[in-house]
C-alpha cells in the first residue's frame, strides 16, 4: 500500500468507528422518549443473540461419535454454573472458555 492508500484506509476506519459511536445519539436523543419498538428490541435481542451463539457453538458437535460432545457440555456447564453462582458475565465466559480450551488441548 502506498502512503496515500494507508491514510485513506485509516481515515475510512476512523470515520466508520465515529459513525457507529455517535449515530445512536443522533437517532435517539436524550430529550425524546424511546419508541416502544426499540425498547422491545432492547429486551429481546440479548437473549436471542445468546441463543444464536449457543446454537452456533453446538452446530458441529457430534454427540453420537468421538467424545460425544463432552468437552462442550462441560464448558457450557462451567459457564452456566459460574453465572448462576457469581452473576458475573465476564468471569463466567472467561472461565468457561479457559476450561473448555484446557479440556480440548490437554484431556481430549
Amino acid at each position: 500500500m502506498t502512503i496515500v492508500q494507508q491514510v485513506i484506509t485509516v481515515g475510512v476506519v476512523v470515520l466508520g468507528t465515529m459513525l457507529t459511536r455517535f449515530l445512536p445519539f443522533f437517532i435517539f436523543p436524550a430529550n425524546k422518549p424511546t419508541s416502544a419498538y426499540i425498547q422491545y428490541l432492547g429486551k429481546v435481542l440479548p437473549a436471542a443473540v445468546i441463543g444464536m451463539l449457543v446454537i452456533y457453538c453446538f452446530k458441529d458437535v457430534r454427540f453420537l461419535s468421538g467424545h460425544h460432545g463432552l468437552p462442550e457440555i462441560l464448558g457450557v456447564s462451567v459457564v452456566a454454573g459460574l453465572h448462576l453462582w457469581k452473576r458475573n458475565m465476564l468471569l463466567s465466559i472467561a472461565a468457561g472458555t479457559i476450561f473448555y480450551m484446557a479440556l480440548v488441548q490437554f484431556v481430549f
